[in-house]
């Protein structure tokens, strides 16, 4: 009995990570949540090349508390706006699906989410970013759908920069930020085992506005992914514009991520 029990719950897990797997998205977050009371482990490098070559590593932990809720938490460290890498500061991010339609291999669900950060950067921008730049609060909603193997997602929330740690001021304190983001599994083509790698395909709209200043951006991000045997992931994305009337770091950006997940490890 116990035997069996054990099989229907890898099975119900193997059937779970494939389910959703190209709903992992590379430059934002799904309604979906990960699994409760695992945690995950990400390591990032994005930067730029022109006019010189900057960059800045991430490292974050992830937590499913329920199947409801989870927490994140993230270091900064970059060159962007010194010679040396330097430790810019850290944020906070909460998620909480409070809808979810499931039916085999379908689903829909909406989540609401917040994020607060601390930096120490100077502030010469005029786009608000939480993840190393600014200072601030976010809060948004987000719905995911999948469909088989096409999982599409949207986002919509508020940001607000305050002064960073320094006593600088933000050059713009108010935006409306904007995703919308689709994810294809193309391998492999039918599961028979969970050691098997995923290949997803991306593509993912980013877009921000200044309220009443007539500052905005909408930048497309293709991305490829890879999953092995269900809990070690790697990113590869770039990020260009469609239209830009903003200052910002850069307007084309590389991310590279290596994510670990240990699934149900706090009892």
């Amino acid at each position: 009995m116990y035997l069996k029990k054990l099989g229907l719950t890898v099975g119900m897990l193997c059937w779970l990570c494939a389910a959703m797997a190209q709903e992992l998205y590379v430059n934002t977050e799904p309604a979906s949540n990960m699994a409760a009371r695992s945690l995950g482990i990400r390591v990032e490098n994005q930067g730029f090349f022109k006019p010189d070559f900057r960059n800045r590593s991430t490292m974050e932990l992830m937590y499913g508390i329920n199947k409801y809720f989870m927490v994140h938490s993230s270091v900064y460290m970059s060159n962007y706006y010194q010679q040396r890498q330097h430790v810019e500061g850290f944020s906070g991010y909460a998620k909480y699906r409070f809808y979810s339609a499931d039916t085999v291999q379908r689903h829909f669900r909406m989540a609401a989410f917040a994020k607060v950060s601390s930096i120490s950067n100077p502030t010469p921008n005029q786009e608000i970013s939480l993840e190393g730049d600014n200072s601030g609060f976010q809060g948004g909603l987000v719905a995911t759908e999948l469909l088989h193997k096409l999982a599409l997602s949207g986002s919509l929330s508020y940001l607000r920069a305050w002064e960073n740690r320094g006593g600088s001021i933000p050059a713009i304190q108010d935006a409306i930020g904007y995703t919308l983001s689709a994810g294809y599994l193309t391998f492999p083509k039918k599961y028979t085992n969970y050691d098997q790698t995923n290949i997803n395909l991306y593509a993912e709209l980013l877009g921000k506005v200044n309220p009443g200043k007539g500052q905005y951006y909408l930048d497309v991000a293709p991305a490829v992914q890879f999953i092995f045997n269900s809990v070690l992931r790697v990113d590869l994305s770039y990020r260009t514009p469609l239209t830009n009337r903003m200052e910002r770091n850069t307007q084309n950006m590389y991310l590279v991520r290596v994510e670990y997940n240990l699934f149900n490890i706090f009892h």
